[in-house]
């Protein structure tokens, strides 16, 4: 197994924020679907189905652009104290804030793969890290001038 880099939270306190973060997005969705579903009414088939996962998307993409590009931390990383930061330990623009959450979605759909590579990466990066220039962080450190 790679190591970690330096002030990279480990990996049993990434996999909790990850649950806790399972736990609001559960909620998240929940509530926001209740609008989509008052509106388009029954989404269980056909294109409404699409529409309703389309929007769940981008809903979810919203939440994590959004935190990510206003401090870096969603609420579940505020609690484990976890900050996304550019690979320069600067902040996340939202352009790449767009870009991770795109490749840690397709690194999901492929069966996690995005995030077991964080296995095997020199650094402990996930794969979304990787590829779109981020990095997770201890958020009780200082950031890097940008």
């Amino acid at each position: 197994m790679a190591g970690l880099a330096p002030n990279a939270p480990g990996l049993a306190r990434r996999l909790a924020c990850a649950a806790y973060e399972l736990l609001i997005l559960t909620a998240l969705v929940l509530i926001a679907t209740f609008p989509f579903l008052a509106l388009a009414g029954d989404s269980t088939s056909g294109l409404r189905r699409h529409l309703l996962q389309a929007y769940v998307l981008l809903v979810v993409g919203t939440y994590f652009v959004g935190f990510w590009t206003r401090g870096g931390q969603t609420l579940a990383m505020k609690t484990w104290r976890i900050r996304v930061e550019s690979s320069d330990g600067g902040p996340v623009r939202t352009a790449r804030a767009v870009r991770r959450y795109l490749l840690a979605l397709a690194g999901t759909a492929a069966l996690g793969i995005g995030f077991l590579w964080a296995l095997l990466d020199r650094d402990g990066l996930f794969l979304h890290d990787r590829l779109g220039g981020t990095r997770l962080a201890d958020a009780g450190r200082k950031r890097s001038p940008a």
